[in-house]
């Protein structure tokens, strides 16, 4: 009989860790050679566990929910070919731990929260943090859901234990009263935060409590640009091109051109340094909707894209997402986001920073309106407003709101983006 024990391999950008999201198989099932078997989500995105080896499952190690450690066993194989093992009675059912290799043991004993931390709820950014700093997180009081140690409650511990570092911190989580158990009515149904939607959770309660948000929000005339974008559509049909220009393209081209007057919004906050980080290249975060909660692909070096080329990067993008396609490296690296729910997008809207960015940009929907032109004449326009929230500790509103009304001037005037283009 051949075994093969499949181990969670390296996630890479440092990665000790993921959630085991989903489970594709389970004891008993035959799998291919590729063939996936578990969805892991790590800080970064949900990657895909293929099997390596075509095989029957004798057993799945770990339950939805659970976090498991790169290198830890996931999956027991047996092999096409040979004899029968004896199968588990499912992926709940308790295995008898492997031998560590040599690298994981030595991991294990150099950790500060190897042994009573290891059970507290965390994510691997936030261990990877207390490990940097040597403290134990089982001492640490959480305050995500369930009692999950979260990224500003391992921030306010540093703080505490370095009185010469002068960081601006959220509250201690001690500080902030428990929220009480919710007490469940004979028909309620209760729904786990799990995978991306308790990242997407975790992610916006941390942006809450690290930056003090505020708004700014202005209406633009979409009328010329709705225009252009027709007539540019018509010259690609012409030509037998497929390619259709949404108002996403020029809505980054403007972003961007903005971004070259007003460089501090293209930037990250470095919270343990206290350091804006204003970014050399334009790196747009594009939300996307999907049935599992909203993802951020980002668009690398967007300033170097045409607009067809960026309608072609956006729809990949989005596509990649829906079908939870995309790369560690197309869900890093972002500068500044762009949030749209096109005809869905409501009148205005406060969206939450994507932390540790400074500020993001909110595209409402657009609608004919009668609105007093410059000649006091009522004219019919194409109206669309457009919301900003940023960080009020580096983005002051006086910037935020030029900002705006430089990316509504070339909005307003599309011809000018061309101008901008590098």
């Amino acid at each position: 009989m051949a075994i093969f024990e499949l181990k969670l391999p390296d996630l890479g950008e440092g990665v000790q860790e993921g959630e085991l999201v989903k489970w594709h198989v389970k004891a008993g099932d035959l799998v291919k050679e590729d063939q996936t078997l578990a969805e892991v989500m790590t800080d970064k995105a949900t990657v895909t566990v293929p099997s390596p080896k075509a095989g029957r499952v004798v057993q799945t190690h770990g339950k939805e929910g659970e976090m498991a450690k790169v290198h830890q066993l996931l999956v027991t194989l047996e092999l096409e070919g040979s004899a029968p093992a004896q199968a588990s009675a499912g992926h709940g059912a308790p295995a008898a731990a492997p031998a560590p290799s040599a690298p994981v043991a030595a991991a294990a004993s150099s950790a500060p929260e190897a042994a009573s931390a290891s059970k507290v709820l965390a994510t691997p950014l936030t261990r990877r943090m207390a490990r940097e700093h040597g403290l134990d997180l089982s001492q640490i009081a959480g305050s995500g859901p369930q009692g999950r140690v979260m990224k500003a409650d391992v921030k306010a511990a540093i703080a505490g234990a370095s009185s010469s570092r002068n960081e601006v911190s959220p509250p201690p989580a001690a500080a902030r009263p428990a929220a009480p158990p919710v007490v469940s009515g004979r028909a309620d149904e209760r729904i786990p935060l799990r995978g991306l939607r308790k990242k997407i959770a975790e992610k916006m309660v941390r942006s809450k409590f690290t930056a003090p948000h505020f708004g700014f929000v202005e209406e633009t005339d979409a009328t010329e640009l709705v225009a252009l974008r027709k007539r540019l559509n018509e010259s690609l049909a012409a030509t037998g091109d497929k390619t259709k220009l949404s108002f996403l393209p020029f809505i980054v081209k403007a972003v961007i051109a903005a971004m070259k007057k007003f460089p501090h919004l293209n930037a990250q906050m470095d919270e343990a340094a206290q350091e804006l980080v204003v970014r050399g290249e334009f790196n747009i975060g594009i939300a996307v909707a999907t049935p599992e909660g909203l993802t951020v692909p980002v668009i690398k070096n967007a300033d170097r894209l045409t607009l067809r080329e960026l309608a072609e990067e956006i729809l990949r993008l989005s596509t990649a997402a829906r079908e939870r396609k995309l790369k560690m490296d197309e869900l890093t690296g972002g500068s500044f986001t762009i949030t749209s729910l096109g005809q869905s997008g409501g009148i205005f809207a406060t969206p939450i920073i994507n932390h540790p960015e400074v500020a993001i940009l909110g595209i409402h929907r657009m609608r004919k309106r009668p609105v007093v032109d410059k000649n006091d004449q009522v004219v019919v326009r194409e109206m669309m407003n457009i919301s900003i929230s940023a960080d009020h500790r580096v983005i002051d509103g006086q910037m935020a709101a030029d900002f705006v009304y430089e990316v509504i001037k070339y909005l307003e005037h599309p011809d000018m983006l061309f101008l901008a283009m590098a």
